[in-house]
């Protein structure tokens, strides 16, 4: 099963490369792939660095530069792929799966909770360099097709 997954993030990859740009099950095929097995929680100081959204159900949340965490959730978070902001929910200095929420946060519509299933830890150079690549795979595929 190990060998399929890192399978499935090179196929996404291979699949961006003639677009130039993944789409949200693309990206979320990739953080899949280099994500870790499920813990039930993480420690959360009530502050992340950043977040990307992957769809409706999943996004990542960077709580440190060198610390990401893939958070799929229990149904689709309307709202999620359009936020310009979003909150977590925490108990006692972190976030726990089948506990805490994610908070859309919008000027329009009352705040969304949306709960968190799993927090798998995301390995953030693997990613990196998987995203790397496939730039250049997207910047080398139109030279090479000739046109």
């Amino acid at each position: 099963m190990k060998r399929i997954l890192p399978l499935a993030a090179v196929l996404a990859l291979a699949a961006c490369a003639t677009s130039g740009a993944m789409d949200d099950n693309q990206k979320l095929a990739l953080y899949r792939a280099h994500a870790g097995a499920p813990v039930n929680s993480f420690v959360y100081l009530g502050r992340f660095d950043s977040w990307t959204e992957l769809g409706d159900r999943a996004l990542a949340i960077w709580t440190r530069p060198s610390e990401a965490w893939l958070l799929e959730l229990d149904g689709p978070c309307n709202g999620l792929p359009f936020a310009q902001a979003i909150g977590l929910s925490s108990h006692t200095g972190a976030v726990s799966a089948r506990f805490d929420d994610v908070i859309v946060r919008d000027s329009v519509t009352p705040s969304i909770p949306c709960r968190i299933e799993t927090i798998r830890p995301l390995d953030v150079a693997a990613i990196k360099a998987a995203e790397r690549a496939a730039r250049a795979q997207s910047g080398r595929a139109p030279s090479e097709s000739g046109t």
